[in-house]
């Protein structure tokens, strides 16, 4: 399957805002974003002279939504898809699918720098899912789920750099997190307010919807 293999940081220059999608280097003074304020290219400096219509306001919102999560375009689709299914308001039902993704669970829980090395933790096998080894970043957690930490991977330096680095950032309510052992659990899914990622997901609906 397809994937971005380019510089990350251009991803962030072209939705305008910082994604954090670069680990320790979104937060220091060295962030592309920080020191050009305009979209990457040859002809970026003109574009944030042209006005955005609507359509163009939906589209950013829904890449900036794929690429904070890191999933493809079929697969965001797919997400879409199923919570146009759910009974619940479609924005959020979105986002809680997107949230419930195994390398995101990873990311919150403070196993990772970002989600894109989440992924990779568990492409690799060092993360379990109660008790059984799963290497599928798209698996979707459930209410009651433990995820930890392999005993054979507890050692690994990404993971322990991880975790001094994510002493001082917040876990999420809806997760529980034992540092010590390496574990969390999904005690609730996430209500919107949750979440904080900055998504307008009303524009993703109407982008879809059109």
């Amino acid at each position: 399957m397809s994937r971005y293999i380019g510089p990350v940081c251009r991803l962030c220059r072209r939705e305008g805002e910082k994604l954090y999608l670069k680990g320790a280097k979104c937060y220091s003074p060295k962030c592309p974003v920080d020191k050009k304020t305009y979209p990457p290219g040859q002809h970026g400096q003109m574009q944030t002279r042209r006005k955005v219509q609507e359509y163009g306001l939906q589209l950013r919102e829904k890449q900036k939504a794929r690429r904070i999560y890191g999933v493809l375009e079929r697969q965001f689709r797919g997400y879409f898809d199923e919570a146009n299914r759910l009974p619940g308001v479609t924005g959020e039902e979105l986002l809680r699918l997107l949230e419930r993704r195994l390398d995101n669970v990873v990311y919150r829980l403070g196993l990772a720098v970002s989600r894109k090395e989440a992924r990779q933790l568990v492409v690799h096998r060092h993360i379990a899912v109660n008790g059984r080894t799963v290497n599928v970043p798209s698996f979707l957690v459930r209410v009651g789920d433990t995820i930890a930490v392999r005993d054979g991977s507890k050692e690994e330096p990404p993971i322990v750099a991880a975790l001094q680095q994510a002493r001082g950032r917040r876990t999420p309510q809806w997760l529980e997190f034992e540092p010590d052992q390496m574990r969390g659990r999904v005690q609730w899914l996430p209500s919107r307010d949750e979440i904080d990622t900055d998504i307008a997901e009303s524009l993703i609906v109407e982008f879809y919807s059109r």
